[in-house]
């Protein structure tokens, strides 16, 4: 008997639709959680990101999606920021914000 497990893989904008837990190493802050939501709608993005408690910080000004990458654009704090995710797996993402720090996330389910 054998047995094969298939798992759907997942690209581009129907990757990234969904709640994820973002980890932003070495701020001058110090380490940094964050959630970042993201909704499809139509042919863009809406979304929000909340601190680590999932109280609400801001909305997502602008999301760029190519392929397995995603930047998301935000202000927080009186500052322009972008994180970058890219798919690591289906689950999980790696990436920086501002092209600096290090990110590594993972899919809130």
């Amino acid at each position: 008997m054998l047995s094969v497990n298939i798992k759907a893989q997942t690209s581009g904008a129907d990757y990234f639709t969904g709640k994820w837990n973002i980890l932003v190493k070495g701020t001058p802050n110090g380490d940094i959680r964050m959630f970042v939501t993201l909704q499809k709608q139509d042919t863009t993005f809406a979304g929000s990101v909340q601190d680590s408690t999932g109280q609400f910080i801001t909305k997502i000004d602008k999301v760029e999606i190519n392929g397995d990458k995603a930047i998301i654009y935000f202000n927080a704090q009186g500052y322009d920021v972008n994180l970058e995710m890219d798919k690591k797996d289906d689950d999980h993402i790696n990436g920086s914000m501002m092209g600096m720090f290090d990110a590594e996330g993972e899919r809130v389910n």
